[in-house]
C-alpha cells in the first residue's frame, strides 16, 4: 500500500508540473489571443475594444493571479470556457476524447494480438525463415511514416477497391456497422506500426529470457516447452513490452493529429490543434492537460501491473 500511495504522489506531482508547464508556455507563445479573435474578419481591430476584451478574459490581469486561477478553477475540475465561442471546454473534450480513445485502444488491440504472438513465434523460431521474413516485414512497418499508410490506405481500399469509404465519421449509436468500418482503417493506419514495434519487443525480450538460468534449470529438468514458454518465459518477458506499449499508447493520444486528418475523424488532436492556432489558452490548457493525466494514468497502471507480474517491484 505505501508503494502504491508513493506512487500516486509522484503521478499527482507531475500533473501539477504539466499544467504549470502548460500555463506558462502558452502566455509566452507570440501573439495576443483578444487582437486574434477580433481580427478575424480582416480588419485592424480598435485599441479600446482590444482593451475591453482582454479584460473580458482576465488577460489583463498580473501572470501570477492568472495562475492562482488557473490551478484554482483545475482544483475544481473547472477548465473554463473557450475564448472562441464561450462555450465550456469540458463539453468539447468530453465529445471528442472518446472518438480519440477509441481509435487509440483499437491500434493497441490490433498491436497486441499480431506483434506479441508473431514476435514469442519468431524467438522460438530464431534463425528460421519465418524469423527472417517477419522481421524484415516489421522493419519495413517501422520505416514508413504513418501519414503515407494512411494514404496507401485511401487509395488502394477506398479508390481502387472501393471497399470502404475514404474517411468520415458516424456515430456508433446511429449506424454501428458504418461506424465500424470508417474506424477500420484509421485504426489500421496507427495499429500497423504499434504491431511492428510490439513484434520487435516482444522477440528481442523473449529471446533475452530464454538466456536466464532459471529457464535453462527448467528445460534440464525435462519441463515441457509449452510450459516453460507460458509460465518462465512470458510472464517476464512481457514486463518491457507493456511499458514500451503505454509509452506509445500516451504519445498518440496527442499524436494523431495526421491520421485524423487523412481519415477525417473529428478526435481530440485536430482540436488540439485549432486551439493552438486560434490562442485560445484555456482550450489548450484544458486538453494538454487531459492528456497529461491520461499519460500519467497509463504509467502508474503500468506501474500496478509490474507489481503483479514481479512481487520484487512492491518491495
Amino acid at each position: 500500500m505505501t508503494w502504491l500511495l508513493r506512487r500516486l504522489g509522484v503521478s499527482l506531482a507531475l500533473i501539477w508540473v504539466v499544467a504549470s508547464v502548460v500555463f506558462l508556455a502558452i502566455h509566452f507563445v507570440p501573439g495576443d489571443p483578444a487582437e486574434l479573435l477580433l481580427s478575424q474578419g480582416g480588419s485592424a481591430p480598435d485599441a479600446a475594444m482590444v482593451a475591453e476584451l482582454r479584460t473580458q478574459l482576465g488577460l489583463a490581469q498580473p501572470l501570477h493571479v492568472q495562475y492562482a486561477q488557473q490551478m484554482w478553477r483545475l482544483l475544481h475540475f473547472d477548465l473554463g470556457r473557450s475564448m472562441q465561442d464561450d462555450s465550456p471546454v469540458v463539453d468539447e473534450i468530453t465529445r471528442r476524447l472518446p472518438r480519440t480513445l477509441e481509435l487509440i485502444l483499437a491500434a493497441a488491440l490490433m498491436a497486441v494480438t499480431i506483434g506479441i504472438p508473431l514476435g514469442t513465434a519468431a524467438a522460438m523460431r530464431r534463425g528460421t525463415w519465418f524469423d527472417r521474413v517477419t522481421s524484415s516485414i516489421a522493419s519495413l512497418a517501422l520505416a514508413v511514416p504513418i501519414f503515407v499508410v494512411g494514404t496507401l490506405m485511401v487509395m488502394v481500399f477506398a479508390q481502387w477497391l472501393r471497399w470502404v469509404p475514404a474517411g468520415g465519421f458516424v456515430a456508433f449509436t446511429k449506424d454501428p456497422v458504418q461506424h465500424l468500418v470508417l474506424l477500420a482503417m484509421p485504426a489500421g493506419a496507427i495499429g500497423l506500426g504499434l504491431s511492428a514495434v510490439m513484434f520487435r519487443m516482444t522477440r528481442a525480450s523473449v529471446l533475452d529470457v530464454m538466456l536466464k538460468d532459471y529457464v535453462r534449470t527448467a528445460r534440464a529438468k525435462g519441463v515441457r516447452r509449452p510450459r516453460i514458454l507460458i509460465c518462465h518465459v512470458v510472464r517476464t518477458a512481457l514486463m518491457p513490452v507493456i511499458t514500451v506499449l503505454a509509452l506509445y499508447l500516451g504519445t498518440l493520444l496527442g499524436g494523431t493529429v495526421l491520421v485524423e486528418f487523412v481519415f477525417n475523424w473529428p478526435g481530440l488532436s485536430g482540436s488540439l490543434v485549432s486551439a493552438v492556432n486560434a490562442r485560445d489558452y484555456p482550450q489548450v490548457v484544458g486538453i494538454v492537460l487531459v492528456i497529461s493525466i491520461l499519460f500519467v494514468g497509463l504509467n502508474f497502471a503500468v506501474d500496478i501491473i509490474y507489481g503483479l507480474l514481479d512481487p520484487r517491484v512492491r518491495r
